[in-house]
């Protein structure tokens, strides 16, 4: 079975979020994205405590995608240092992860 990953993105805006979703999906990089939010986050940014509303998309993707889907989210996202972070799925359902393969390519 593929390995797959969650990657998590933090987003400024929900087009953004919806941007990197589509292209995603549209690459066959991604099987799916779910988008939550607005939510509140706190950061350093260049010495000052800042606070914002962000949106975060959730994407499960082939491990073997990582690559192509870091440079695909930035390149689409405005912040210089965006949050694009990916945690590894112990468990994942049979039947998930065979349609997760069939709708990307890794």
């Amino acid at each position: 079975m593929t390995k797959l990953i969650l990657v998590r993105i933090a987003c400024p805006s929900r087009r953004v979020a919806e941007d990197i979703a589509d292209a995603a999906l549209e690459g066959r990089v991604a099987a799916c994205a779910n988008l939550e939010g607005p939510v509140t986050s706190s950061y350093r940014w260049k010495g000052v405590i800042e606070q914002s509303f962000e949106f975060i998309l959730w994407l499960k993707a082939p491990e073997a995608n990582w690559s192509k889907l870091e440079k695909l989210a930035r390149e689409h996202h405005p912040y210089d240092v965006p949050a694009i972070v990916a945690m590894p799925l112990s468990h994942v359902s049979e039947a998930y992860g065979a349609w997760a393969a069939e709708n990307t390519e890794a």
